[in-house]
């Protein structure tokens, strides 16, 4: 069956549909809201916002986090806490915790998590880099902040075996009940660590 959209939507179509989360349907539902031209400057500001993203956006060469500038702000922020390592998986999950405001430290993007099913493994990750700026560094604690998942607890235990030598005290994020949140609803799994993460009251 012959394809009866002109070449430059189809392209456009599938590059959208090649985005995490979004699926043939809501591709083309973009493509043509593009099109009918409602915003008729949307569709020249997100192409320009594309090309600056490639242009202007870099890894930090320390911590390899998204940045304009290198090092990053967390970076060459003086006024951080040095001695505490916060290791994460994402960019995305600096945001949150700088969100927090609960932390003060630096931080450590990996760039993902290791998974023998995608064929991801230390090699694919910023994990070398993360032995050799711990073993350069003077950190104190290093927080293991990967996700809640099969993944990211495998990933928090190989860098555990990874950095067993090291001076810095290893600890990873608490977990348990969502403030709000109803024990009803409460899955199994994390049900089971709120109880055997159960503090003295004082």
């Amino acid at each position: 069956m012959a394809n009866i959209l002109p070449q430059p939507v189809q392209q456009l179509i599938n590059n959208f549909a090649r985005l995490p989360g979004v699926g043939p349907k809501t591709a083309s539902r973009l493509t043509f809201y593009l099109l009918r031209g409602t915003d008729k400057s949307l569709a020249a500001d997100l192409a320009a916002a594309l090309l600056e993203l490639g242009e202007k956006t870099r890894y930090c060469s320390r911590c390899f986090n998204i940045t304009e500038n290198d090092p990053c702000e967390v970076c060459a922020d003086e006024s951080r806490d040095e001695t505490v390592l916060c290791v994460v998986e994402e960019p995305l999950d600096v945001v949150a915790i700088e969100r927090s405001r609960a932390y003060t430290g630096l931080y450590h993007v990996l760039h993902g998590a290791l998974s023998p099913i995608e064929g991801i493994g230390p090699d694919d990750l910023r994990i070398e880099e993360l032995v050799q700026r711990i073993d350069d560094g003077a950190f104190n604690e290093v927080i293991l902040a990967t996700n809640a998942t099969l993944e990211g607890d495998s990933t928090a235990l190989y860098l555990q075996r990874r950095l067993a030598g090291s001076n810095a005290r290893l600890t990873r994020l608490a977990r348990g009940l969502s403030v709000g949140g109803d024990i009803e609803y409460t899955d199994e799994i994390t049900l089971s660590r709120a109880l055997n993460g159960r503090q003295e009251m004082h």
